[in-house]
């Protein structure tokens, strides 16, 4: 038992007696109430009800915020600065003359990147004016601008701008100009990302080179050249302010390609320049004199009209060659190439080629004249650079190259080759005399070749003319089929063929096979190497590397990268000796001033040549050099509508086109052109002894000759070294071997 008293039961609960019953609880109404601790809220009633309460309104607003928030953090963390899309990044490959003037640009986009230090200090700052004042002080995003934009465009009233630098910046470089809600918020985060990331410096630098200032320019270099035909570092303060005028609205203030945009675009110039003063970049009295800038007209940019394509297919086909850049790099632009083609000697063959052909063209009153294709190709032989193509009458109408294509026979050019060959090799007649300029060979029309052990050949003669026995320089002069088949197999067509390729044409140049009829040019060389070629022979027999290029560079922000470049004339050596390259220049003079090619002597300088005609007269050229350049031009027949290959008889009202003519008139006005103003240069030549080319003989001087066998152990007829006509059918002929009997 425990000594503690009793306890009371705990208040509110008793033990029920079950025998006792509970007193009954009053009524409701007579029950106590409790004191009420507040005074009882008024109920809300009628239109109180609609509006909320502050409590409400708080709560809301609350709420908002944590979403707000939420949201911004969310999309802070989920959207990431996305690499550049391609069309930001996407530039033109940029193509200069040798003095680095434009020549064309070619790629997707006409862009330009240039770094921030190659804009001028005038042009950032009208741009800073005319778009974003308060870039280098302000964040990069103004939301209040975005918000506008965005709720406009949801509720159809238009779209507006008003975005900063940095996130018209994004838009251009990392997303693309559709215009949506899901991009302003897009560009609204890596706006805010991008200004903690990046200095300012790199987006103004960026921002530059992805605007849009008409003319299809993107990027303030693009623009330069556009609207000023200049490099973006050489802008004035006024053009620096139209060109910051024009982001606004390319179309609007292009004063070039419409006049009546003049009163528009002046005020806006206004604006930016009064803006760049109340920014305190400009003073008032600096402001006070400036005027309105002139504009270029407006014109497509420099593509790839006229002879610029030709000139970028054959640079292009040169650096591919070289391994230099492939064509998958060039496709994807962003290259600055300066070619060695100047500007002023391009010109002059495209005169020369309008004056003495095109402009004697009529194709409605001769089809013959629709088949007419003008190449030609010119080089610096002491150099190796070459100075001016002409590839055919505008790329956008005919885009074959006619400078660089292999289809066409070069004919009778080919016959210096021969000459070379066989001074070089120090080759004899069949009975063993020495080869010279003054050897003489039997000319008949028709005549079986000796000492070949392949099938028969008997080469006909231009218009089947027979010149019994004449030495190998006037052979030259007339361009005797009959008197260089037979040298070719004196010298050895083998090494005939390898004289060829060492002095420039390429080893895989078609047809060009060792066989007597070599000497007849059936090779399908292009102009341009045969031009090459023939270059060499000018340079005294040296040879290096023929270029089109005189400097790449990758176009980047940081600084334009120069790729290696094997220079011009690298490698030079010796492809025929000097004495062999001289002697036949001596001999190639010949023709220039008594030959088939005295056209050329137009020129007003002395010079060196050959004519050349392809069978069935399907072209018809024209080699010939100066110390100071060689040159090379080709017309070929060719029908627009199938491509195939078509004779130029009747071609300008001309019975017959051969080298001497339009080709070597050609060649003498652009020669004369491009070298006026410099003093004529003879040739420095050095001739082996023997080689001096002897004055022709009357014919009766050959008298003893005939009847006999000559020099070179070839029995000739007793007519004198006067062409006659061969009773044989005019016109070209095949030979018995198989090749076209070429003139």
């Amino acid at each position: 038992m425990s000594d503690a008293p009793p306890q009371p039961p705990a208040r509110g609960w008793e033990p029920r007696d079950p025998s006792v019953q509970p007193a009954p609880r009053p009524p409701r109404r007579d029950r106590p109430r409790p004191q009420a601790r507040t005074q009882a809220r008024p109920r809300r009633t009628g239109w109180r009800r609609a509006v909320p309460t502050r409590r409400t309104v708080l709560g809301g607003l609350l709420l908002t915020a944590l979403l707000l928030g939420g949201g911004f953090l969310a999309g802070y963390h989920l959207i990431e600065i996305p690499p550049a899309n391609a069309a930001a990044t996407a530039q033109a490959n940029v193509y200069l003359y040798a003095d680095g003037s434009p020549l064309a640009q070619a790629g997707r986009v006409n862009r330009e990147s240039v770094p921030l230090d190659r804009v001028p200090r005038p042009l950032r700052q009208a741009v800073l004016a005319a778009e974003d004042r308060d870039f280098y002080t302000e964040p990069g995003v103004d939301p209040g601008a975005l918000l506008r934009a965005s709720w406009n465009t949801v509720t159809g009233k238009g779209t507006q701008g008003g975005s900063t630098i940095t996130q018209q910046y994004v838009k251009n470089y990392y997303l693309g100009q559709e215009r949506t809600v899901t991009r302003k918020v897009k560009e609204f985060f890596i706006a805010v990302k991008l200004d903690r990331a990046k200095p300012k410096d790199e987006i103004l630098e960026g921002y530059l080179n992805t605007s849009y200032y008409g003319r299809n320019a993107y990027g303030a270099q693009a623009a330069a050249q556009a609207y000023y035909g200049k490099d973006v570092r050489e802008l004035d303060t006024a053009e620096s302010a139209y060109l910051a005028s024009l982001l606004n609205a390319p179309s609007a203030y292009d004063v070039g390609a419409r006049p009546s945009n003049r009163a528009r675009a002046l005020a806006r110039w206004n604006y930016v320049l009064d803006a760049m003063v109340q920014e305190g970049w400009l003073t008032a009295a600096q402001r006070s004199v400036l005027r309105f800038p002139e504009v270029l007209p407006s014109h497509p940019t420099a593509g790839l009209a006229g002879q610029r394509g030709y000139a970028v297919q054959a640079v292009n086909a040169f650096l591919a060659r070289h391994g230099i850049l492939s064509e998958k790099a060039l496709a994807a632009g962003g290259y600055r190439i300066t070619t060695t083609l100047r500007k002023d000697r391009m010109d002059a063959f495209d005169e020369a080629v309008r004056q003495q052909v095109l402009d004697r063209l009529d194709p409605e009153a001769n089809p013959a004249d629709r088949y007419v294709r003008v190449g030609g190709a010119s080089i610096e032989p002491a150099t190796g650079r070459v100075v001016a193509l002409y590839g055919g009458v505008d790329y956008t109408r005919q885009y074959v190259n006619n400078a660089t294509r292999r289809d066409y026979q070069v004919g009778s050019t080919f016959k210096p080759f021969v000459l070379a060959s066989a001074v070089a090799y120090g080759a004899t007649t069949q009975h063993g005399e020495p080869i010279t300029p003054n050897t003489v060979y039997d000319g008949t029309n028709k005549r079986p070749v000796e000492g070949w052990t392949g099938k028969a050949y008997a080469p006909a003669n231009e218009d089947d003319m027979s010149y019994g026995g004449i030495p190998l320089h006037t052979a030259t002069d007339r361009s005797v089929n009959a008197v260089y088949a037979q040298l070719a197999v004196d010298v050895g067509p083998k090494k005939v063929k390898r004289t060829a390729i060492s002095l420039g044409l390429p080893a895989d140049t078609p047809d060009l096979t060792a066989s007597p009829s070599i000497a007849l040019g059936p090779a399908t060389a292009s102009v341009l190497d045969m031009a090459e070629a023939y270059a060499t022979l000018a340079n005294h027999g040296r040879r290096g590397l023929y270029t089109l290029v005189e400097k790449v560079e990758r176009i980047d922000p940081d600084g334009d990268r120069p790729l290696p470049l094997p220079a011009a004339g690298s490698g030079a050596r010796q492809a025929v000796s000097r004495e062999a390259a001289d002697t036949t220049t001596a001999v190639l003079r010949g023709v220039v001033e008594g030959g088939t090619g005295t056209a050329a002597r137009a020129a007003g300088r002395p010079a060196a040549g050959k004519t050349g005609t392809a069978e069935d007269d399907k072209a018809a050229w024209f080699a010939g050099y100066t110390p100071d350049l060689a040159t090379v031009v080709a017309l070929m027949g060719q029908d627009p509508g199938t491509g195939a290959q078509k004779p130029l008889y009747g071609a300008m009202g001309m019975a017959r086109v051969n080298g001497g003519g339009a080709p070597a008139e050609v060649w003498a006005h652009y020669t004369g052109t491009a070298l006026e103003g410099t003093p004529p240069r003879d040739f420095d030549l050095q001739l082996p002894e023997g080689a001096e080319v002897e004055e022709d003989r009357h014919p009766e001087d050959l008298t003893e000759e005939v009847g006999a066998e000559d020099t070179t152990g070839q029995v000739t007829d007793d007519r004198p070294p006067q062409p006659s006509r061969d009773p044989s059918p005019p016109g070209r002929a095949t030979t018995p071997d198989g090749f076209p009997a070429t003139g």
